[in-house]
């Protein structure tokens, strides 16, 4: 099986082109996005995604500035840490034998062992697994977590797979980089494409491999292999409990605040629900298809079975239908985006009427479009902050595998809340003492903790 590890910069001439595509519309907008990813989200060309990689560096070197961060931590966090890449063989149901390109990337473990998904896609490259790693390490950085960030990929169409080239391709991807992953090292998760399933077939062929029981190996497993309650709606809830801390900093009332969300899959489906039962009015919704809109708020149930029997929520005949452009021009009090990246960009930001914007998604609006709607005092909870729901509980899952307990879904939900109202917190609290925007303090606490567990290693590194 041949492996490569690389990395480098591009040029300048390539990083400006490569950012001004990151702004544009992605042309892939109208796919559908997988029911079972954390944070629905559309896989990129490798030009949008080099893009967005420059982009998040861009966000990096304002942090290192703002803080002076050591130099040398500078150096370590511009790069990834390790960058498999593996190509997998596969017999396909017909006899063929077909390889799939795969990667697999650990931006930085100063932390702790590297976390992150692991995502089918025909379009998922290199570039975009690399962005998506480092998101994670500065994601479990803000919440607090004793983990790096990881990422993997396979350049797949897995809707095209048989169930049993589904179970063999996912067993190939785990012989390919077991080598680099454990508890103590890699510990994948469900994504794009992936899920609980996906995930039990992974941890036995892991476990097949080192000869002995390591559930902590994989998180999102299914229950009955040692997975944790709460963890289907664990992106939606946390989601929801970062708006209401920002609503109680702002003295905001649920049943005075008006939310439209962008995306139907499972992270956005369950923040709506839980909005609806807190007392938001939650006024649209949207996926692939279109969206629909209801003055007095949504019966966000009905959608959903209305999604599941016609496929697309354009069929609903809930409130009046409206195209997924109209959805992000709606005149609410929050706009949650929870589809996929790049949808806020320089060509709609001025279109964005909402007052606050809630980042569900990984990446949706550009950095050009945040600068934009910060000059015009619209509020950004961004992504890094408000999506670790996912992340918090994948955690609580390995701390049970790792004691041998099994927490209740009570459990896991007060656990989640606390630890939000710590963390979450600490950043909504920086932004106002600081006067700064909510993402710069965020970013400015993962990579703080990131920097300083750096410097605390030694600067001897290159003597090992």
């Amino acid at each position: 099986m041949a492996h490569s590890k690389n990395s480098g910069k591009s040029s300048a001439k390539d990083s400006a082109k490569r950012k001004k595509q990151a702004s544009s519309k992605s042309a892939e907008s109208k796919n559908a996005a997988s029911p079972h990813s954390d944070v629905e989200a559309q896989a990129l060309t490798p030009q949008t995604g080099a893009a967005l990689f420059d982009d998040a560096r861009s966000r990096l070197e304002e942090v290192f500035e703002a803080l002076d961060i050591h130099h040398d931590a500078r150096a370590r966090l511009m790069q990834p840490a390790m960058s498999l890449q593996v190509s997998i063989p596969v017999r396909m149901d017909d006899g063929r034998l077909q390889a799939f390109p795969a990667w697999r990337v650990q931006y930085d473990i100063s932390l702790g062992p590297a976390k992150g998904g692991v995502r089918f896609h025909p379009k998922v490259n290199q570039h975009e697994v690399t962005t998506l790693s480092f998101w994670m390490a500065v994601k479990c950085a803000v919440a607090g977590l004793p983990f790096g960030g990881g990422k993997g990929g396979v350049q797949v169409d897995a809707k095209a797979l048989s169930s049993l080239e589904r179970e063999r391709l996912a067993r190939g991807y785990i012989r390919a980089i077991a080598d680099v992953m454990g508890p103590d090292r890699d510990i994948p998760a469900p994504d794009m494409n992936t899920d609980a399933e996906v995930m039990g077939w992974m941890i036995d062929e892991y476990e097949n491999i080192v000869r002995r029981r390591a559930p902590a190996a994989i998180t999102g497993k299914p229950l009955s292999l040692g997975g944790s309650p709460g963890r289907v709606e664990a992106t939606g809830r946390g989601a929801l409990k970062v708006l209401e801390l920002w609503a109680q900093q702002q003295s905001r009332k649920p049943e005075e605040t008006t939310v439209a969300v962008q995306g139907f899959g499972n992270a956005a489906y369950h923040f709506a629900r839980l909005a609806c039962e807190r007392g938001y009015q939650v006024v649209a919704v949207s996926d692939s298809s279109g969206g629909i809109y209801k003055e007095k708020g949504l019966d966000i149930e009905s959608a959903k079975k209305a999604k599941e029997k016609h496929g697309e929520l354009a069929k609903c005949r809930q409130g009046n239908g409206i195209k997924g452009e109209e959805l992000l021009a709606l005149e609410v009090d929050v706009l949650a985006l929870a589809a996929m990246e790049n949808q806020v960009t320089n060509d709609n930001v001025d279109d964005i009427r909402a007052g606050m914007i809630l980042e569900i998604a990984n990446g949706p609006v550009t950095s050009d479009a945040d600068r934009a709607l910060e000059s015009r005092g619209v509020d950004v909870l961004p992504d890094v902050l408000a999506n670790t729901g996912g992340v918090i509980v994948s955690y609580f899952e390995w701390l049970q595998n790792r004691a041998g307990q099994a927490w209740s879904e009570e459990q896991v939900n007060q656990r989640l809340d606390e630890t939000l109202d710590d963390q979450a917190n600490r950043v909504l609290e920086r932004a106002r003492d600081e006067k700064i925007t909510y993402r710069q303090a965020a970013y400015r606490q993962g990579v703080e903790r990131i920097a300083e567990a750096i410097m605390a290693r030694g600067n001897c590194q290159d003597c090992r």
